[in-house]
Formats: C-alpha cells, structure tokens, sequence
C-alpha cells in the first residue's frame, strides 16, 4: 500500500563484558529475572511464554492481558488477529497498534513500514528530516482492524536521518528513526548486522537490541530461528508466537529503529530439520506457512515462489534465499534438492544482472560441511547446485560476494577454498538467543577463522563496506551483547575477486 509519511525517539546504553559470564553491574546493565531454556522455548507452553514475555522487566498490565486474552483464542482455535475477540481485547486495553511499526526495504527515497493497528481509524505518519525539521504527513485507512498494513514512503531524499510518529486519534502511538539508503551509485559507507537463532528467548533481551542499535547499522538480516517455534502447521499458534515478537518491548526498539530483512529456518517453518513438504504435511500447510510468513514480516515483495528475495542497499545487493520449503526431502542429494530449480535459477540471474560491487547471500544453514558432519548444510542436501553456484560467480567473475548463515549454534568464519585458488568467505554468528550448540571449532579447523560456542554466547555480525576509494574493502566485526568486537577480519576487494578461470 502506498502512503504519504513517520517517528521514534529512544535512547539506549551499554554494559561491559568482563569474562567468564560475569558481566559488570552497571546501571546500563540489563539482568535477567528468568532464564529460559531453548528445549524449554521448544515447548512453547503458556508458563513458558509467559516467563519469555517477563523474562527482564515486568510487562505492563493492559498489555499482559490483551497478551493472555489472544493467546487463549489462538490456542482453541484457527482465527486470525481479525478476530472480533482480539479486537475487542486490544481495544479495552487501549492497545491501538498490536503490533509495529517495523521498518524495511529501505531505499535511496524511501522506507516500508509495517504496522497492525487495532481499529479501522485512519492512521498518520509524520516524518521529520533531522538536517532540515522538514515534515512530510502520511495517512492511510487500515483495511481492517487486525489486519497488517505495509506501507511505502518513496518521495524521501537519499542518505538522510528522519525520525517518524505514528498517531492515531490524535495520539502518538510509536515512534521512531532511520536513515535512508544513499543512491546507487554513490560510495558510501554502508554497515549491516546479520545474525540468526534469536529462538525466541533473544527477541526479549535489551541488552542484544540495545548493542544492535548502538552500531547504527543501515539495515539488519535475521537469518531464521527468529520468533515463531516449532509450531508445525498450527497457524493460530504460528500467529501467537508473533504477537509474543510483537508486544516485546526490546524487540520494539529494534523494529521501529532498525530496517529489518528475515529469511526463516526449521523452527520458523515447521519443526526441528524438517523441510519441503514432509509426510503427514500438504502443499496447502506450506502454503499457508509463506502467507503467515510474508504477513508477518516487513520483506520485500519481489518474488511469489517460496520467500526468497533481493534488494539494493548503496553498493550492496542483498540477497536472501528460502533454503527449507523449497527442500525436495524424497530428491535429497540430488541436483536441485536444497534450493529448487527456480529459485537455482533466480540466483544465478541476480548475480549475473547486480550492478552492486558487493554480494551478500544468506543460506539458512551453512554453506560449509565443517560442523556437525555437515548436518543440513548444504553438502548434505545439494553438493552438485552448489558447486554450480561456485562455479557461476567464478566463470562470470562475479565480484564482492560473501557468505552468510545461521542454524548451527554459536559463531563461526570459515573459508571455502576452490580448486582455481580463490577462497569463498562465509561468516555463521547464529547467536542471537546464546543458546547450546555443536563444537566451536571444527575437527579440521585448516579453513576455520574462529569459533565460539554457542551457550550464554550472545552476539551477532556486522559488515562495514567502505567503496570511497579505488581499493573497497569490507570489514566483519562479532559483537557481544554489550558491545564488545570479539573478532574482526578485513577483506580487500582483490580477495573476493575470483581467479579467472574459463568458462
């Protein structure tokens, strides 16, 4: 939906990582007042949930009610947040947004922003330009109480701050900051965070948002494990999992401040490894899983097949793939069992076509075999479409292209060396909610760059991408919950140039 424009104000802080799991007891300092497990979050139940949603601070009441009120709806029954019900609860607990905002797709003009608001009143956008206190006002008339909304600002100026308000009834409801992409072709420095495994638990801790937030980054990629959690195909509850992302007030900071891009794994999509269409599942599950996905999500919409999606930000191309429910479980270990034949395809085509100097891919799991004998990754799935993948960026001299994946606990860098001498980097912290996972180091660690584990790990990645001069280079940081750089590794364009090698 197109619109005319919005706010939101919030300061943060730091803390200080000393060692051993023993943090400093500063005021900035968030502690935990309940410690949820992952097998614990696995389970999902109301006791669970609700220690998740009070897992720092106490929520307040009107909020915990309207929570608790949804959430027995969801959990007896297949409705949606449109339900008259949930509505009515938002509404008696003065709740006018029940979820958002939560900005994406960011441009050079422009910004999406998606909300949930809980009536059908009109809905106002205030933008503020932070260099001049130039306003611009946007309105829109949600379609329907309960129903998200995603709207488009595409007449901002490039490379600018702004700080938006969302008001309804004459009342700011939320508030908020961004800075637009540069254009195209100007060289700006650009920084992006990435991580996966936020497993629910991450989605409630201020002190990982609050370390994103200080970065600054343009823009976030969550690489899946994100906010629902082994839901299989009840959606009521998929959707319940999503008000509980919703209504955290950490994750709020963050996706009124920060432009997000998702990509899902298993516990997004179904279950624990499971992909494709498994038996006892149908196409129409999977199909509604990618509805509830994209409803749920501020993506771009670039593509119907599967969620898999690319966009331009300055000198970068992002590009996120759908690596489970595209996965053909009866075909696996043949050509085009991972990613399907499409979306082989589509891939190679936004490599080939990106005028962009760099080039992010995300894999939901790892493009290496090295942890876990390769468990899910692409070795185990699709040896043959990713060497052709390799092959491609090589043969086409495909430049600027880094790898980037989540689902194995923990982070890690690797290389993939290839025959012509060229090496692939790919950069895992899948550490958002520091959970348990496999070793940090791989039993041949000869192409490893680090490795940390994943329990009481909370990090996540961030790529600096400098293009002002005639030598671009990218720099990774690992960063901890309280803003500590754990690794840093500087890459030269030359060494993500491939060898020429003949087609």
């Amino acid at each position: 939906m197109r619109l005319n424009k919005l706010i939101y104000l919030v300061v943060f802080s730091t803390t200080t990582y000393l060692s051993s799991n023993c943090y400093s007891q500063t005021t900035d300092t968030v502690l935990a007042r309940f410690n949820v497990t992952l097998k614990q979050a696995h389970v999902g139940s109301l006791e669970i949930d609700s220690l998740l949603l009070n897992s720092y601070e106490t929520v307040p009441e009107n909020i915990s009610t309207f929570y608790f009120d949804t959430r027995a709806l969801f959990e007896g029954n297949e409705i949606d947040f449109t339900h008259t019900d949930i509505v009515a609860s938002a509404l008696n607990n003065e709740m006018k947004l029940m979820g958002g905002p939560m900005l994406g797709d960011v441009k050079s003009n422009g910004i999406s922003i998606w909300l949930r608001p809980s009536n059908k009143l009109p809905i106002y956008i205030r933008v503020t330009a932070l260099n001049s206190n130039k306003q611009n006002i946007y309105s829109v008339i949600p379609i329907a109480a309960g129903m998200a909304q995603r709207m488009v600002l595409d007449d901002l100026n490039p490379a600018t701050k702004y700080k938006y308000a969302v008001i309804s009834q004459d009342d700011i409801v939320a508030e908020g900051t961004f800075q637009t992409a540069p254009e195209l072709l100007k060289n700006d420095e650009i920084r992006l965070t990435f991580a996966s495994g936020f497993h629910k638990i991450g989605l409630h801790n201020p002190n990982i948002i609050n370390a994103i937030l200080k970065r600054e980054p343009n823009a976030m990629l969550l690489l899946g494990d994100l906010a629902v959690d082994d839901r299989e195909n009840n959606f009521s509850m998929h959707r319940s999992d999503y008000l509980l992302r919703d209504i955290s007030k950490p994750w709020k900071k963050l996706s009124a401040n920060i432009p997000l891009y998702a990509s899902w794994d298993d516990h997004d999509y179904l279950d624990n490894d499971l992909s494709g269409i498994p038996e006892k599942f149908t196409k129409n599950d999977r199909d509604e899983l990618r509805a509830i996905w994209r409803e749920n999500w501020n993506n771009p919409e670039n593509n119907e097949e599967g969620i898999y999606f690319n966009t331009r930000i300055g000198q970068v191309e992002v590009i996120m793939l759908d690596t489970r429910s595209c996965r053909t479980i009866e075909k696996r270990g043949q050509y085009g069992s991972y990613l399907g034949l499409e979306q082989q395809t589509w891939l190679k085509n936004i490599l080939k076509n990106s005028t962009a100097a760099f080039k992010i891919i995300s894999s939901g799991t790892m493009w290496s075999d090295d942890i876990s004998n390769g468990k899910d990754s692409w070795g185990t799935w699709d040896t043959l479409a990713r060497e052709e993948i390799f092959n491609f960026i090589e043969t086409e001299n495909i430049l600027g292209v880094l790898l980037i994946s989540g689902d194995r606990h923990g982070a890690r860098g690797f290389t993939i060396p290839r025959p012509s001498g060229f090496k692939f980097f790919e950069f895992e912290p899948a550490s958002l909610g520091g959970v348990p996972g496999p070793e940090a180091i791989a039993k041949n660690a000869k192409n490893q760059l680090f490795g940390y584990p994943g329990l009481d790990l909370k990090a996540f990645g961030e790529f600096t991408f400098k293009t002002e001069n005639n030598e671009p280079q990218v720099i990774f940081r690992l960063i901890d919950e309280f803003g500590n750089i754990m690794e840093e590794h500087r890459l030269s364009y030359d060494m993500l140039t491939p060898k020429k090698i003949k087609r």
